[in-house]
Formats: structure tokens, C-alpha cells, sequence
């Protein structure tokens, strides 16, 4: 069994070892070691330890009943080996796992809510909650009284009770194993069962940020920070307020009032030019119809335009539609080399765009679909004015039929 020194001092950083097995699979070696301060991946929802043995990159750890494996992709032929971990990494997950345990408890204490879920991301971490719902002054209320209990520097300790001290603890969770369970606790607040690595102390962990939340398989998923993570994210975002806040030539804190005036006036100027656009497209509508070809008591529009979105020409039509009969609307549309065609028609004009379409497409390479009262699609700039011109053709002598 492989002696797990991290349970004791989740602060080393080196150790001696000697390799008991080691076994060869797919072109990586699994060796175990007398003992060892790699934490195994995802033992618990905690991500492993990366660091090396001999210099030589481990690239995972895994549990395998009572013993650590690491595995590399070099051999190694010494029998004692120096082991070394990234302690950066190490604190990382110290003060992630250890705020998990802190803020899952005040949710426990202020809202009787029980943690379900717990995964630690590259950049966030996060726990599932049995609340229906979390409101801003619900959140404030937990953040406040974690971070008090950071201020106020608890001792952490972890123990093996015996069966009969266990049944007298305060459990915010019951064991998922039968024997050899230990208990993480930080100093009378909150007594949990943990195979983890922990701080010392309530006041290394610095602070506890909930980011934001949301409601998840019934339950709260709530994303957080602690620690150095906690710090980057401050960094991160006051540099962008400081950013934004010169920018606007705007204090910090009246940035946000600063930011709503200017999106109100942006959607404000929106309106204002759509509406000017409408009145626009309009005029073109009427100015299209204008000259108009009449064939058979229907008006035909047809035009190429260059520069003209499929949205602007689909409104077009859409107003020339409502507010006229027997008309039909053949645009062909150019931008760079980029072809289009739109056509449409009032319901009372007795054709079928759809069976059109599919006789022009036997005659000229074009590319679309429909209904019977709208057509559109893609085809080469090149054709765009023989295509308009053979639907024209088509519908005049559908008409005289």
C-alpha cells in the first residue's frame, strides 16, 4: 500500500521514494512508489498534482485500490527516486477545495441547502446546490459570512476518528466509505469527509468571490474563485474598468449609469434609423413600381441592384405586396462576386413561383428554393441578368396560357 504523505503534509514539496512495481502499458510506464505526495486525478472532484519523478514529467496519478500510480512516459531505471511536485498547482487546489468546504457550509448553515456537486475547472470552480433559487442578496449573505470566517483565521485540521467520535460529529455530509474515513474541519464551523488537500487555515485561503449562478438539473450551480484566483479575476476586471472608465471619461463608480445611458441612446438611434430605413425603402418600393412593365393586367418589377441586402429588398417587397395587386417582383441582386436572386408575388396573381423556379434552373445554374408565392437563392454574378430576364419570359407566357 502506498503511503500517502499528502494526507499528513499537503505542504511538501520533494520526497524520496522507492518504486515496489512498475508495469509497462501502452508505450507509458505505471509505476507505484513505497509513498507519495502526488494527490491522485480527480480522487474526490480534485484535480491531480503535476510535477515530475527524476526530472522525468509525470502525466497522470490515479488511485488503484489502496495505492498511488504515476504514470510516465520514460521508464526509470533507479530504484529510489526524488519526487517533486508543482507547489503553485498544489496551493491552487489547497485553496479551491478548501473554499468548496467553506462556502458549501454556509449554504448548509444560512439556507439548509446541501452541496450535490463540486467539479474544480481550469479557470473556476464550481458547486451544485439544493436551492430552487439564488437571489443577489441570498449570495451576499453567504459571500459575507465566508469571508469573515477567512478574516478570522480558523485552524483546518484533518483526523481518523474512531466509529464512536464519528457518530458525535456534526457531519455536514455522510461518509461514501465504511472505514478509514477522515474528517477535514475547520475549526468547529464545519466537519466534512475528505480525501483532499487542504490549507492550515481559513486566512490562506485570502477570499471567496461568487461569480455568478444558475439553475441547474433542478438544483443552483454556483461558479466561484478563491485565493490567487480570486486576485486574477480582480486584476483583470479593475483594468478593464480602467480601461472603460478613461475611455468615458467617467469616475469608476459611475461607470455603470455611464454605460446604460449610452446603451440607451444607442438603441435609441437604432429605432431612429430603422425607422428612417423603412421610410427609405419605401420610397424606393413606390419608385420601383413606378416603372413597372404590365403584361396581362399584372405589373412586373424587375430589377438588379448592386449593394443591396436580401433583408432591404425582402422589405421592400413585403410593403409593395401588402399594399398592391396583381404585381410580381424579380430582383436580381450584385455584391463583389456574390449573386442572389429574390422574387415574389401577390397571392392573386394565378402562378407558381416553385414550378418557374425548377424550369430557369434547367436553363441557367442557379441554386435555391421556396413556395409558390416566394422564391430565392444563390447564382454567379454573370447570370444574374439572363436568369432575371428568363423568369420574366416564364411568367408572361404562363399568364397568356
Amino acid at each position: 500500500m502506498t503511503k500517502k504523505v499528502y494526507m499528513d503534509n499537503p505542504y511538501l514539496k520533494e520526497l524520496d521514494a522507492f518504486i515496489i512495481d512498475k508495469k509497462k502499458k501502452d508505450n507509458t510506464y505505471h509505476i507505484k512508489l513505497d509513498k507519495t505526495i502526488f494527490y491522485p486525478h480527480l480522487s474526490g472532484g480534485q484535480p491531480g498534482d503535476q510535477g515530475t519523478i527524476n526530472g522525468i514529467e509525470v502525466l497522470e496519478s490515479y488511485e488503484e485500490n489502496d495505492d498511488i500510480i504515476h504514470v510516465l512516459k520514460q521508464d526509470i531505471k533507479e530504484n529510489k527516486v526524488q519526487i517533486s511536485i508543482d507547489f503553485d498547482n498544489r496551493l491552487d487546489m489547497m485553496q479551491q477545495h478548501t473554499g468548496q468546504h467553506l462556502l458549501s457550509s454556509c449554504f448548509y448553515r444560512l439556507f439548509d441547502a446541501q452541496t450535490v456537486g463540486f467539479h474544480v475547472g481550469h479557470d473556476y470552480v464550481t458547486i451544485d446546490v439544493t436551492m430552487s433559487e439564488l437571489t443577489e442578496e441570498d449570495a451576499e449573505k453567504i459571500e459575507i459570512m465566508a469571508n469573515k470566517i477567512i478574516w478570522s483565521n480558523f485552524n483546518i485540521k484533518s483526523y481518523f476518528p474512531s466509529q464512536e467520535r464519528l457518530k458525535k460529529l456534526p457531519l455536514r455530509k455522510m461518509p461514501t466509505v465504511t472505514k478509514n474515513i477522515r474528517i477535514v474541519e475547520i475549526d468547529g464551523f464545519d466537519y466534512s469527509p475528505c480525501g483532499g488537500t487542504h490549507l492550515k487555515s481559513t486566512g490562506e485561503l485570502g477570499m471567496i468571490k461568487i461569480r455568478k449562478w444558475e439553475k441547474y438539473k433542478g438544483n443552483i450551480r454556483v461558479e466561484f474563485l478563491c485565493g490567487n484566483r480570486a486576485l486574477k479575476d480582480y486584476t483583470w476586471k479593475n483594468k478593464y474598468i480602467k480601461t472603460l472608465s478613461l475611455m468615458l471619461s467617467s469616475l469608476d463608480k459611475d461607470l455603470l449609469t455611464k454605460v446604460k445611458k449610452l446603451y440607451d441612446d444607442k438603441n435609441a438611434l437604432e429605432k431612429e434609423t430603422r425607422e428612417l430605413r423603412e421610410d427609405l425603402n419605401k420610397i424606393k418600393g413606390d419608385e420601383f413600381l413606378k416603372s413597372a412593365k404590365q403584361n396581362e393586367k399584372v405589373n412586373f418589377i424587375v430589377k438588379i441592384l448592386e449593394n443591396t441586402s436580401l433583408l432591404e429588398v425582402s422589405f421592400i417587397s413585403s410593403y409593395l405586396n401588402n399594399n398592391n395587386k396583381n404585381l410580381v417582383q424579380i430582383y436580381g441582386l450584385k455584391s463583389q462576386d456574390k449573386g442572389q436572386f429574390y422574387i415574389t408575388k401577390t397571392k392573386d396573381v394565378n402562378i407558381n413561383l416553385l414550378d418557374t423556379y425548377k424550369d430557369v434552373s434547367s436553363k441557367v445554374n442557379i441554386k435555391g428554393g421556396g413556395n409558390p408565392n416566394s422564391i430565392q437563392g444563390a447564382i454567379e454574378v454573370d447570370d444574374i441578368e439572363n436568369a432575371t430576364n428568363l423568369f420574366y419570359k416564364e411568367f408572361v407566357n404562363e399568364l397568356a396560357v
